[in-house]
């Protein structure tokens, strides 16, 4: 279960490291970082800043599916390696993810987005049955 929960934490981090990418984008487009009203400046961000916005509001989402699943798996007691294979893989899907989101690599990033839902899927389906 450690892996499994390492894996949570590094899917907890990746909206934060995209949002600290980000934060270094809008300060090159704009000349600075207007913490007073961030959303409306990140809204007026285009190219790789607003791809990378867009992937922290994704990764957010992510999140929180993994999450159930890991809590599913939890709850069960559900283990073994094919539990843990797709825990990683589902992180490493994330990462790949967002790089995918920020270099604009429109089709792989989609294909890299279903791996990571059916390793979530995998889980469920292995605390289920």
């Amino acid at each position: 279960m450690s892996t499994i929960l390492l894996c949570l934490l590094v899917t907890a981090l990746i909206p934060y490291g995209l949002a600290f990418w980000g934060s270094a984008v809008r300060r090159k487009e704009f000349g600075e970082v207007d913490n007073h009203h961030p959303r409306q400046q990140y809204a007026k961000m285009t190219g790789r800043g607003a791809r990378l916005w867009a992937a922290q509001q994704n990764a957010w989402e992510a999140l929180g599916l993994f999450t159930a699943a890991v809590v599913a798996v939890g709850l069960t007691g559900t283990t073994g390696a094919m539990v843990v294979l797709a825990s990683v893989i589902f992180v490493l899907a994330r990462i790949a993810h967002a790089l995918c989101y920020a270099f604009d690599l429109a089709t792989p990033r989609s294909i890299i987005f279903i791996v990571a839902f059916l390793a979530v899927l995998f889980l469920f389906a292995a605390a289920i049955f």
